[in-house]
């Protein structure tokens, strides 16, 4: 089937999305969370087959200094076609111009970042909500 991407959230069925990220996995993500996630995101990115969300990710910029590609994600079904690569591909070329394209990835996938230039950080640190879940994610040390 053909692939339609989208770039606007125009169409896009929430409790859908909420459930290939959940199936992805990459957690829960409400419908209304999915949301308001995406329409506070400068560049979105969605795959499209047979009128049914099938990969997606985002991109949160200032339009000069920094852009975080985040949530990118593809159905299980539809993993392995090239479409998390493409998505990376399209958030990264919406993003040139930035300073600086940030991403952080879900442990153990790093390498497959690297392959976009993306480079390990020694100085980048975060606050998590639940930071005992983070370490337990292996997203930061325990302590």
């Amino acid at each position: 089937m053909a692939i339609e991407w989208r770039e606007s959230i125009d169409g896009v069925d929430w409790a859908a999305l909420s459930e290939m990220y959940r199936r992805a996995p990459l957690g829960d993500k409400s419908a209304d969370w999915l949301r308001t996630a995406f329409t506070n995101s400068l560049f979105k990115c969605f795959a499209f087959e047979d009128g049914r969300v099938i990969a997606a990710g985002r991109a949160v910029a200032d339009g000069v200094d920094c852009s975080y590609l985040c949530d990118i994600a593809v159905d299980p079904d539809h993993q392995g076609r090239g479409l998390g690569r493409a998505i990376i591909e399209k958030l990264v070329e919406r993003s040139r111009g930035h300073r600086k394209i940030i991403l952080y990835s879900v442990p153990g996938r790093e390498p497959f970042y690297a392959k976009f230039g993306f480079r390990r950080m020694r100085t980048a640190m975060a606050v998590f909500e639940d930071p005992e879940r983070a370490a337990r994610g292996g997203y930061i040390d325990e302590g």
